[in-house]
Parts: C-alpha cells; sequence; structure tokens
C-alpha cells in the first residue's frame, strides 16, 4: 500500500540505484506473464495496468460491465477483493450488507455496477459465476496474475503517466518490462489524451482504445467551492486535477498511502482543517468506502469513463466472446 513516488517519473539517482533490482523483479514478472493457465467456464475478459497503481482499472471494469450488458450479456465481476482482512476460502458474491473488511475498497465500487464475486481461486469464482446465471466474466486486475487464461486481455493507460521512467518495481513503477506486458494484451485503453500514453500506444503494436474519466453534470456543485481534498490513491493528484478543472477552490491537499483505512483520528483532522479553512471535505469515491464509520459529512467526487468510440471496442469484444464459445470448456 503505497504512494506513487516522485522519482519514478524519472531516471534520477533513485531510480539508477534500484535498476537491478527492478531488473530482478521485471524478469520474474515476465516468466509469470508467460505463465500457461486454464481457461475459465466462462468466456474471460481480463484488464490490467502496467503500473503498481492508479492506470484507471476500476472504473473500466465498470464502464465495461455496462458495454456488455447494452449487448444482452450478463457479466460477472471478479476480484481478489485486495486489502480485505477477513479471509474466506471459497469465492462468495458481494451483498449490500458487505464491508471493505471482507471485501475490500475495490469489490465495494464494483458491486454498485454487477454482480461481483471476491476469491482467491479465479477458477472457483468462475464456476461460482456461471451458477449465478452469469455469461461472460470480466477480471480486475487479472493481467499479471494468470490464473485463468484470459479470452481478451486489455491493458489499461493512463495517458498523462504512460509507463513512468519505463522501469521495473521498485525502481519505477511497471509491473513487468513493457514489451512483455504489450505481448500479453489483445489491445490497450489509453485513458486521456497525454503524450506518455500516445507514446506507448504508438510502439504497442496492439489496437489502442481511446477513453475519458470525466465528471457527471452533478458535479458542478463543486464549481467555485472551498474545499479540503483528500485521497488515498496511488496517484491523488490526478483527483485533484479533476477537482480543479470543475472550478473548485482547493485550499488543502492531502495524499495518504494507496488502500489507506482512514482512522477517526485521521478523520478528526481532517474535520479540524476543512473548519479552519471555512471549506468542505471532499474525497474520491474509492475512498469513500474505507472512511470509518460516524465520520465527519464528507461529499464524493464521482468520475465515470466513458469511451471515445464505444461501438468499436463492443465489437471488438464480441467478437472476442463469440470466439471463446465457439471453443468452450468442457
Amino acid at each position: 500500500m503505497l504512494r506513487a513516488p516522485a522519482f519514478w517519473r524519472g531516471d534520477g539517482p533513485a531510480a539508477r540505484l534500484l535498476a537491478p533490482f527492478g531488473a530482478l523483479s521485471g524478469a520474474i514478472a515476465q516468466r509469470g506473464l508467460r505463465r500457461a493457465a486454464p481457461r475459465a467456464v466462462l468466456p474471460t475478459i481480463v484488464v490490467g495496468g502496467p503500473t503498481a497503481g492508479g492506470d484507471g482499472k476500476t472504473p473500466t471494469v465498470i464502464a465495461l460491465a455496462a458495454l456488455l450488458a447494452a449487448q444482452g450479456e450478463r457479466p460477472a465481476l471478479l476480484t481478489r477483493g485486495y486489502g480485505r482482512r477477513n479471509i474466506r476460502a471459497a469465492p462468495f458474491v458481494v451483498d449490500a450488507a458487505a464491508t471493505v473488511d471482507e471485501t475490500g475498497d475495490e469489490a465495494l465500487l464494483l458491486a454498485r455496477h454487477g454482480l461481483t464475486i471476491v476469491g482467491a481461486d479465479r477458477a472457483a469464482s468462475a464456476e461460482l459465476a456461471r451458477d449465478m446465471g452469469a455469461t461472460a466474466l470480466i477480471l480486475d486486475d487479472g493481467f499479471h496474475s494468470r490464473r485463468v487464461a484470459p479470452d481478451f486481455s486489455l491493458l489499461v493507460v493512463d495517458a498523462d503517466y504512460g509507463g513512468g521512467n519505463g522501469r521495473c518495481l521498485p525502481a519505477g513503477p511497471l509491473r513487468a518490462p513493457l514489451a512483455a506486458q504489450f505481448d500479453a494484451a489483445d489491445a490497450l485503453l489509453v485513458i486521456g489524451d497525454g503524450a506518455a500514453g500516445a507514446r506507448l500506444a504508438a510502439i504497442a503494436e496492439r489496437p489502442a482504445f481511446p477513453a475519458a474519466l470525466l465528471t457527471p453534470p452533478t458535479a458542478q456543485k463543486f464549481a467555485g467551492l472551498r474545499v479540503v481534498a483528500f485521497a488515498g490513491t496511488a496517484r491523488p493528484e490526478k483527483f485533484f486535477r479533476s477537482l480543479e478543472s470543475i472550478g473548485a477552490e482547493i485550499v488543502a491537499r492531502r495524499s495518504f498511502a494507496d488502500h489507506r483505512r482512514f482512522s477517526r483520528r485521521d478523520m478528526a483532522v481532517l474535520a479540524g482543517l476543512a473548519r479552519r479553512s471555512q471549506a468542505c471535505l471532499v474525497t474520491t469515491e474509492k475512498d469513500a468506502v474505507r472512511l470509518p464509520k460516524n465520520a465527519p459529512h464528507v461529499d464524493v467526487l464521482p468520475v465515470d469513463l466513458v469511451f471515445a468510440d464505444a461501438g468499436a471496442l463492443a465489437a471488438v469484444l464480441a467478437d472476442a466472446l463469440r470466439r471463446a464459445r465457439l471453443n468452450p470448456v468442457s
């Protein structure tokens, strides 16, 4: 649980010092990407990001679920439940009574948009999804684990960040060498219009679909409002920029480690800062599910992922699902 360090954007002394460790972790991760895995009992779309976090995987999974549902599919969203504390051996469906301790934060968000199953055993989760009436699977962040073979792999790229300094963890943000990740992907989804994303799309030799993270009209309530903005995400600056883009006046910003479980003390400090600044507290949707009980009021900035050409991506996904069904798992 970390926040992306600044040196991951450049190739400075820290990155070069850690380069041998990055080369080792990259080699191990590359072998993992090439590992053979069994297919699941349902057609499977796998979503991943090239870096350690903040690429936009969760909103992508949500948007893909809506796209498949519009085609008449009944997608199930599978996740390992990163950050959950109550570990169950068997996979389970996330219901309305679930807590962040049971599921992790991402699963709670996904469950608002479709059948969501948490489990470390992806094959068992797939069987549960089939039994629940699902017709297809979307694996949240299953790109690198390779526990089940994908019928279609989508690599999600933040166009502003790209691959950072191009080095693997811990020397840089990459989970595996870029070339190996491109080889394992069927297509890229490039979120935003930054130059870094355009460079990756140009060298990937894979179809690249553009998309954008947009705030809905309801977010205009923050325009001109004084806010104390806080986030526990891999790249909190994305959240701050979104607030500024709709005209919010950020009087203070606080960044926490990714997946931070906010304590009562955290919230008391933030609430005190907001009172002194005559401002309101604002955070992300993912952070909101990790707030403690009886926390002071916090507004949430929603974002939606919008595909530039939803029809083109839908056609590619439909073809992948069709081909998977021509060769079903026995």
